[in-house]
């Protein structure tokens, strides 16, 4: 039997990616090569546009490596909230105001001829992790983000949870304080403390400055002392809310994208000792906090992992 091909398309609010892989090309370990091939493209123009470029980049690549369309199983696609993947519309995701109701799998579905499957970009990142990345091996996980926003992509007993209108995994509108930073519209929720966003708005109140939340990781590092407080002050939030999280899913793991994953050091030692105070016994030892893996190559995997998970 000859090996499944997928075509992956990662839609964000400033670039779109296509990918190409083959079972068996590599292992997606982050070392070697990631994919058969890949092109990317600035996100930019009407919904109708983007579509039109990324058709055109799949025929291009198509073209170069000499695999044609039909010869691939399925084809996923990445994008953010809020959608419905049932019925593969994309619904005006904030990072994507012209996308109203686009009906993306029908629109690629008509014009490759393939299965199409489509996920909000935390479900995929969630799937990549899984297949790839710290999450394999594991029955029931949960994925945060913890970038730019706070979300979480959902694995449970070995499936894909997405909640009844494909809305579970919102974590970051949890009121976790009665007051604070304003994340996901609400003053004192968990991505208002447990973000980029969040950091950046934290450093200011302390500060009066407005820095991304890499300085303010980079600054901590250094040992300066307000952004030092500010990172104490948002992991003591973060496993709080992991501890809820680990008392209501009971799962196997917790996996932490982007910020975490890139300065575990300023985090872990507050993070588990909130952890041992907040979550029951039981359900905290079953349960390990890793960093994602996948790094700079989630996005593609995480497309990758969209069409996987469809055909499955």
């Amino acid at each position: 039997m000859s090996a499944r091909r997928y075509i992956g398309l990662d839609i964000g609010g400033t670039k779109t990616a296509v990918s190409f892989w083959e079972e068996g090309a590599e292992d997606f370990s982050g070392k070697g090569t990631v994919l058969i091939r890949k092109d990317q493209f600035s996100t930019t123009g009407s919904p109708e546009a983007v579509i039109s470029r990324a058709l055109d980049t799949i025929e291009s690549l198509s073209a170069e490596t000499g695999i044609e369309t039909g010869r691939f199983t399925a084809l996923g696609i990445s994008c953010g909230g809020p959608l419905d993947s049932g019925k593969g519309l994309i619904l005006s995701p904030p990072n994507l105001p012209l996308w109203d109701r686009v009906p993306i799998l029908s629109i690629l579905g008509e014009k490759t001829g393939l299965p199409c499957f489509l996920e909000n970009d935390a479900n995929a990142c969630a799937l990549a992790e899984w297949y790839w990345g710290a999450g394999r091996g594991y029955r029931d996980m949960a994925f945060l983000t913890f970038g730019t926003g706070l979300g979480a992509g959902l694995i449970l007993n070995g499936r894909l949870y997405r909640g009844a209108g494909d809305l579970a995994g919102e974590v970051g509108h949890i009121r976790i304080a009665e007051d604070g930073p304003e994340g996901y519209g609400k003053r004192g929720s968990w991505e208002g403390y447990c973000s980029g966003g969040g950091l950046s708005r934290l450093y200011a109140e302390v500060t009066g400055r407005q820095e991304t939340g890499k300085y303010i990781c980079d600054a901590a590092e250094k040992g300066e002392p307000e952004a030092r407080n500010v990172i104490e002050n948002c992991a003591f939030y973060l496993g709080r809310g992991l501890a809820l999280l680990i008392d209501i899913l009971n799962p196997q793991c917790i996996v932490l994208g982007s910020i975490f994953a890139r300065s575990e050091g300023l985090f872990r030692t507050i993070v588990e000792s909130v952890i041992e105070q907040e979550a029951l016994a039981l359900s905290r030892r079953q349960c390990v906090i890793l960093p994602a893996q996948l790094g700079e190559f989630l996005g593609d995997r995480a497309a990758l992992g969209v069409a996987i998970n469809g055909v499955k």
